[in-house]
């Protein structure tokens, strides 16, 4: 053992305190696999509210329900909503003519019904989701990026501006994205705590999430990046085996920006924000070929679709970082 591993390890005992900055699928399964090896204390979550929209009226929190959702055991089998759930609801307002194509089961229409009704009463988003969270027996912290109004915005390459979900759920991805934009992010402040938890924390990890579509938004919250920008150790987990993610458009939507096709431009995403980048097993050519200066490069198996998976990688990844 180096003496800077031991160094961390006698500061810091046995575990680093961490926060992680994600959102959708990947953000969730990063933020389980480090919950089961972490103490609830020493880990925060912060997630995405780009994808935030009322649907059918309803608040509709896409990402950090799905966080919710994972961390409480309930997931559905593809990573989202709650596994069982029915769909009474929708095929009622299908019946009625509604179009239904954004689908919400019951269970999950009826935290959203909840969080609309607390927001309504003037409840900020982070304790309407806090509620949620421990609802659902999950003690760890689940923080927005903000409270404030944040709303992702895909340019395409035809010219149409689209709401993200319409993008994302709507037309299911096919549209080509030219540009993106961050309503709100201007005005849009931390929510409470986000702050002290990224500047209080050991390491910042950034989830395998989409990264344009996924952490950007978070990021565009300027005290968040200036943040995290001014942190010594920021690791970021690539969403891509082999140049291509598991599920959704991050290699296409890398492309499309102007960034380098597979870790290359998950490394130019995060720009000047890493001292860390981890990469599948897979790809181990990268630990050698990305030459970016003052980032290390490291190699481990990151599919962490399955709880005992996303334990064993999360081990992997605090023994790597020196824990």
């Amino acid at each position: 053992m180096n003496d800077a591993i031991q160094e961390t390890k006698s500061r810091y005992s046995n575990h680093p305190r961490v926060v992680v900055l994600g959102g959708g699928v990947g953000g969730a399964r990063a933020a389980r696999a480090l919950a089961s090896v972490l103490p609830a204390t020493d880990l925060t979550i912060v997630g995405n509210v780009g994808d935030d929209e009322v649907r059918y009226g309803v608040y509709v929190s896409a990402d950090l329900d799905t966080i919710t959702y994972t961390l409480a055991g309930i997931e559905g089998p593809q990573g989202w909503g709650i596994a069982g759930d029915t769909f009474a609801a929708m095929d009622q307002m299908a019946a009625l003519g509604e179009d239904t194509t954004f689908r919400l089961g019951d269970r999950d229409l009826a935290n959203c019904l909840v969080r609309t009704a607390r927001l309504a009463d003037g409840q900020p988003l982070s304790a309407a989701i806090e509620e949620t969270a421990k609802a659902l027996g999950v003690d760890l912290g689940i923080l927005p990026a903000t409270d404030d109004p944040l709303r992702t915005e895909i340019l395409t390459t035809s010219g149409e501006r689209l709401a993200f979900q319409e993008y994302f759920v709507i037309r299911a991805q096919r549209d080509e994205v030219a540009e993106l934009a961050f309503a709100g992010a201007a005005e849009a402040r931390p929510a409470p705590g986000v702050i002290e938890a990224i500047t209080d924390a050991d390491v910042v990890v950034i989830a395998p999430s989409n990264p344009p579509l996924s952490i950007w938004p978070i990021l565009a919250v300027a005290d968040i990046s200036a943040t995290v920008r001014r942190h010594d150790r920021v690791v970021a987990i690539s969403p891509l085996f082999g140049g291509v993610p598991l599920k959704g458009p991050a290699d296409r939507v890398l492309a499309s920006l102007g960034l380098p096709p597979g870790n290359e431009g998950v490394a130019a995403a995060y720009d000047g924000l890493l001292s860390d980048l981890v990469v599948d097993d897979g790809d181990a050519v990268d630990v050698h070929q990305l030459t970016r200066p003052d980032l290390a490069v490291h190699a481990l198996n990151t599919r962490i679709d399955e709880g005992d998976a996303g334990k064993r990688f999360a081990t992997d990844l605090l023994e790597t970082l020196g824990w």
